[in-house]
């Protein structure tokens, strides 16, 4: 990995377009990324909880991954999503972002196992570093208990920290417990954390934080970016909190549906609406709820007046 310097600034967990055949429509999925970057996000955590990741397979996603560099993607904008059940399934797809010269990498904990010990989640990631081998690897540790079902104590990320200082070096903190993030930071100045919702974006850079890496940049990126930009501002405040309105008012529905929902509207592309099994698209009557919300609260899309009208239907 080229890049050595701690990450920060505003991520998007990019979403994944399907074919008919729920297969991973890699030409969509190029120009969502590309479009994510010029709207205003700094990268890209492909294959996050957003990009239906787990509903992938290993080869799926190494071949999305090398896709997308060489469609002229810069690897330095990329940190997959590499945390799997097998510490050799992780390993492969993180020794590949290695060789690929991502940025980073953002791993999950194995997460089928409930209830065991810090000693092993330790030893899975240590075991997962000492089988790259690389020290250009940087790991960003991914903090979601709700869906994972197994957290990331702050005494394990300390322990991580101190047996591999550059290695270890961020987390994204999905929770959506405010006060985990707040305590990593004074238990750690200077770790990169992301929030996992731009909710907490301005109370994460105030605390010292990276940044944010958030779903709903796949359709906002350009107003939480330019809060990033303008954190220290007197304006910080009122942005933040129109921010957070549209965060709140997406995440009233289901949050991976309902964006695939908005970007089929707004491209007029129905086969954004498909996801893989066990989701499932969003109601059209629903669907048509959501934009209507998002019209009604004055929502852009890259600059655009958001449609009002229901989505194409797939």
């Amino acid at each position: 990995m080229t890049e050595t310097r701690p990450l920060s600034g505003v991520y998007c967990p990019a979403l994944t377009p399907m074919n008919a055949d729920l297969s991973l429509n890699t030409a969509a999925f190029i120009e969502h990324c590309r479009w994510l970057l010029d709207d205003g996000c700094h990268g890209l955590a492909v294959f996050g909880t957003t990009s239906e990741a787990n509903s992938f397979s290993v080869d799926e996603r190494m071949a999305a991954l090398d896709a997308l560099v060489e469609a002229g993607v810069a690897p330095a904008a990329l940190l997959p999503g590499t945390g799997c059940c097998a510490i050799t399934d992780t390993a492969r797809l993180t020794a590949q972002a290695v060789a690929l010269g991502c940025a980073g990498v953002l791993m999950l904990p194995p997460f089928y196992y409930k209830g065991v010990d810090e000693d092993g989640l330790f030893a899975s990631f240590a075991d997962c570093i000492e089988r790259v081998g690389s020290d250009r690897l940087r790991i960003y540790l991914y903090h979601i208990p709700q869906v994972s079902g197994v957290g990331l104590p702050l005494a394990l990320v300390e322990r991580l920290v101190k047996a591999y200082p550059d290695t270890v070096v961020g987390l994204k903190d999905s929770s959506g417990d405010w006060s985990y993030t707040e305590n990593l930071l004074k238990a750690i100045p200077g770790f990169g954390a992301f929030s996992g919702s731009e909710v907490f974006l301005l109370a994460n850079l105030r605390a010292g934080g990276a940044g944010t890496i958030s779903a709903t940049t796949n359709v906002n990126a350009r107003a939480i970016r330019a809060l990033y930009d303008n954190w220290t501002g007197d304006t910080a405040d009122d942005m933040q909190d129109g921010v957070t309105r549209r965060r709140e008012l997406i995440q009233g529905f289901p949050m991976i549906p309902g964006l695939k929902h908005v970007i089929a509207a707004v491209r007029g592309d129905p086969g954004w609406r498909r996801t893989r099994p066990p989701l499932t698209p969003l109601d059209q009557a629903v669907g048509a709820r959501l934009l209507d919300d998002l019209a009604t609260g004055g929502f852009s899309f890259a600059g655009q007046p958001h449609p009002a009208a229901t989505a194409a239907t797939a």
